[in-house]
């Protein structure tokens, strides 16, 4: 897997300050995406145990409130096998920190069901997510008043309660849910 960029101090992309890392690679191809290069899976540089315990100390400070991860898109195949590896150790090392991750995928028709990937790798990997942002941006949905999503057809997710309810539960910090 290659990444694109590891931000130490992200305030966009989840509540307060962040370390967020965004993989290469995204076979979705939304019109105007804000990270096109990302869609190349070969872009940006590859990661590697340097790359983990770089972010595993960005995360240390307890100003850090969490992690995001976003793409390209971390539910691409090749990506997930990576990331299902890496997530359970930010989890373990930060138990109090919340994990975000942003997918183009639906949550339900893609994620839970498997269809995109192994559902052992998906599963792992949202064991350990906090708060999801599913759906692909859609530039005539776009509205830049929106917290933390780019289109109005995106859900912000807290996955721990829709898996324990069994049912899609929005994160309570969405004031704009759709």
């Amino acid at each position: 897997m290659n990444y694109a960029a590891i931000k130490p101090f992200d305030v966009a992309n989840g509540p307060g300050v962040r370390v967020s890392l965004f993989v290469s690679g995204c076979t979705h191809r939304c019109k105007n995406c804000f990270n096109q290069e990302a869609w190349d899976f070969n872009y940006g540089d590859p990661f590697t145990e340097k790359e983990e315990q770089r972010i595993l100390e960005a995360l240390k400070p307890d100003y850090i409130k969490g992690f995001s991860l976003l793409g390209g898109e971390p539910f691409e195949k090749s990506n997930q096998i990576v990331l299902s590896e890496f997530l359970p150790k930010i989890k373990e090392a930060y138990p109090e920190k919340t994990i975000w991750c942003y997918t183009g995928y639906d949550f339900e028709k893609d994620l839970l069901t498997g269809r995109i990937c192994d559902k052992e790798i998906t599963d792992r990997m949202l064991s350990c997510i906090d708060i999801l942002v599913d759906g692909k941006f859609v530039e005539e949905l776009k509205n830049l008043k929106l917290r933390f999503k780019g289109s109005e057809n995106q859900r912000i997710i807290d996955v721990k309660k829709s898996l324990s309810e069994n049912k899609i539960i929005l994160w309570e910090g969405d004031t704009n849910a759709v």
